[in-house]
């Protein structure tokens, strides 16, 4: 039988919360919901082994934005948006590594429009670590940012993990943050969240295709996730849709994916407010304005 999947915390948690019963705690697991800029923020922190056995997640920190209006272009929403990334990644980063350079490593296929978020998201970060490297005088005051696509096994014969360690061997950064697509348990938070966590990412996660992990112990440094779901499974679309536990497990040719329709443009403007959200927590003297001027 199939269970539901999926890689958000606050999925798991709302999960192990309705098998549970309501009136039931949760132990090794704390949660609160705040807002910041308008946007509903909630924090799961897993404690001990007891949650980490509950959520099948590692234990750390986990915050999840929901980011309602992105889709239908309300005013002001990209900003906000932008302003609540950095906002709850700030904090993360400062526990990291609160300074020295940052690698930023976009992981996912750029030919598969829900797995693009990675690819994308590098195409909207500022990298400064050429410019404080030879231009001290101009740039010193920035952090030292760089960043990479680490594309895919499938399509350059080389683990996207062996491509990051490598670098970060090459590099020595502070720390990496690493951003990748996941998998919702239902259709409503698909392309309407974005997930933090400082317990690092196993690339592939998104589609069930688990690679090598990208965390402390196999790169040597703190490793930040940045997540957006994009696809649902359709086992675990089925299994919520019936308010069903678990499902019988489908033939391999038929355990299909589900996306959005308009995944294009949603990537799109996910991709823009995770990368700017993330330079905007590196580089917290500068405005969303000043990032269009320099990436726009």
């Amino acid at each position: 039988m199939k269970q539901r999947r999926t890689d958000l915390a606050v999925e798991a948690r709302e999960l192990w919360q309705e098998s549970a019963g309501e009136t039931t705690k949760l132990s090794g697991v704390e949660a609160r919901d705040g807002e910041r800029e308008g946007i509903p923020v909630t924090m799961v922190r897993i404690l001990d082994r007891e949650g980490e056995r509950a959520l099948g997640k590692p234990r750390g920190t986990y915050v999840t934005l929901t980011l309602e209006g992105v889709a239908n272009r309300a005013e002001g929403i990209f900003g906000r948006s932008v302003r609540a990334v950095a906002g709850e990644l700030a904090p993360l980063l400062e526990q990291a590594a609160p300074e020295g350079l940052v690698l930023v490593a976009g992981l996912g296929n750029r030919s598969i429009t829900p797995d693009a978020i990675g690819p994308k998201v590098h195409e909207h970060v500022l990298v400064t670590r050429h410019l404080v490297a030879q231009m001290p005088e101009h740039f010193g005051h920035l952090r030292p940012v760089a960043s990479l696509a680490a594309e895919v096994l499938g399509n350059t014969g080389v683990e996207s993990g062996e491509v990051v360690e490598a670098v970060c061997r090459k590099l020595r950064p502070a720390c990496v943050i690493a951003v990748d697509a996941l998998a919702s348990r239902s259709l409503e938070r698909l392309c309407r969240t974005v997930q933090l966590a400082d317990t690092g990412i196993a690339p592939g996660s998104g589609a069930g295709n688990h690679r090598m992990a990208l965390d402390r112990d196999s790169l040597g440094v703190p490793v930040l996730a940045v997540g957006v779901p994009t696809v649902v499974e359709g086992a675990t679309l089925a299994a919520d849709l019936l308010g069903a536990d678990r499902l019988p497990e489908p033939a391999p040719e038929r355990n299909l994916l589900v996306t959005p329709k308009d995944i294009d443009s949603q990537v799109a403007d996910l991709s823009k407010i995770v990368g700017y959200g993330i330079s905007l927590a590196l580089q917290p003297g500068m405005t969303v304005e000043d990032l269009d001027l320099l990436l726009g």
